[in-house]
């Protein structure tokens, strides 16, 4: 037997089965028309960002970290809720823009940006998060030919680590960002050069449950900030402090201590030092903020026993939740917080296997877990779906195509 993660707090039971926003799970089933379904609370969203408003000193801001979950419902009920958004792509830009989000809150990181991408973005007012020198001078041959200042953040590779991230996002040779003793001369040049300077960017990893850790990464990144901005010699309009606070998945995981963190940061911005006097601060935060808003609800198709092994087969499955089968950087699998969303607190009587309806074996949503008897036409729950979900899944793999998507 293998145990499941925790189930977030804030879903409930109607009539034995599992109610998201107030409603029975088959209910939005029945609206959306169909299964596989990723189904998002409106409600559960709202209560984290509430949650981080009051923890958090009031002078740091929130962004949105598009890539966590670009569902334009998503994006567009975060618009009030969030002082800025994190975009990865010119995708990710034109959805922003649809949703009505004013380009000027939108910064645009990550390594790799097209000629294109970096017009769009400067063309709009979008903050660009240089992450090479390369990449600055093209962006100001860019702004030069369609006669606009470029404005331009410096992503810093910085030479510390967060601490028992799940993915470390900077130190030592990474593809990310300008290393940090190159900082200062691409900033120097890109403002005598005519970009409008936006200040800094520096991202040291996510996934974290530790509030130490986070606490000392927060407190090296303002360090360095403030170390950067004098050896530049011009102010730090703004300062991306990046996220890295993470959500419980697996067996044993615990929440990040909110109320610590917060408390070390109100004191750390307290005291800042002179040279980030006038910084605007912000946390990027996406899994955060969405992950366990989000559920993903499968039925199941067939029930088979395979050498005394229980197997239930969904129509769902890794080409909706590829981190659910522990195929997206996962070393050992381990198994979400799952549920029978149709027998939902119903005690546990057997050992199953949930599986999807790929051809493959890596098709794995649950190992070995104690689950209340289900049969054919029963719903599944996979929780903490509301981020790295739908989109970064291979929802074209065998054909099957993407699920359907409620924010509710």
């Amino acid at each position: 037997m293998k145990p499941v993660g925790p189930i977030p707090p804030g879903f409930d039971a109607i009539d034995g089965e599992l109610a998201i926003s107030g409603r029975r799970a088959s209910e939005w089933v029945a609206q959306a028309g169909r299964t596989p379904l990723f189904v998002y609370s409106k409600a559960m969203i709202d209560a984290r960002v509430a949650q981080l408003r009051a923890h958090l000193p009031a002078r740091v801001g929130l962004n949105y970290a598009v890539k966590a979950n670009p569902h334009p419902a998503v994006i567009a009920h975060m618009a009030p809720l969030v002082d800025g958004f994190d975009i990865a792509s010119a995708g990710e830009l034109a959805l922003c823009v649809a949703a009505g989000i004013d380009p000027r809150r939108i910064s645009f990181a990550g390594p790799g940006k097209r000629d294109e991408e970096l017009e769009a973005a400067i063309g709009a007012g979008v903050t660009l998060n240089c992450e090479s020198e390369g990449e600055g001078m093209r962006a100001l041959a860019i702004g030069q030919r369609l006669g606009i200042a470029p404005r331009i953040a410096v992503r810093v590779n910085p030479s510390f680590v967060m601490t028992g991230s799940g993915m470390k996002m900077g130190g030592g040779a990474k593809q990310f960002g300008v290393d940090a003793e190159r900082v200062p001369a691409l900033a120097r040049q890109l403002i005598a050069q005519g970009a409008e300077w936006r200040g800094l960017h520096i991202f040291t990893g996510s996934q974290t449950l530790s509030a130490d850790a986070i606490i000392e990464a927060q407190g090296n990144v303002l360090d360095l900030a403030a170390a950067l901005t004098e050896e530049i010699g011009h102010g730090c309009p703004k300062l991306n402090m990046g996220g890295g606070l993470g959500i419980p998945y697996f067996p044993g995981d615990t929440p990040v201590d909110l109320a610590r963190v917060g408390d070390a940061l109100t004191a750390r911005v307290a005291a800042l030092p002179g040279a980030l006097a006038d910084t605007a601060l912000c946390l990027e935060l996406g899994r955060y903020l969405v992950g366990e808003a989000g559920v993903y609800l499968a039925r199941i198709i067939d029930r088979k026993i395979s050498h005394g092994a229980t197997f239930l087969v969904t129509d769902g499955g890794l080409h909706h939740q590829l981190a659910a089968s522990g195929n997206f950087g996962t070393v050992v699998r381990r198994n979400y917080p799952s549920a029978i969303a149709t027998q939902y607190g119903a005690e546990p009587t057997e050992e199953v296997n949930i599986v999807g309806c790929l051809c493959t074996p890596l098709d794995r949503l649950a190992d070995n877990a104690m689950m209340p008897h289900a049969d054919v036409g029963d719903l599944v729950a996979i929780f903490c779906a509301g981020a790295y979900g739908a989109t970064a899944s291979p929802s074209a793999f065998l054909g099957h195509g993407p699920a359907a998507e409620l924010l509710v």
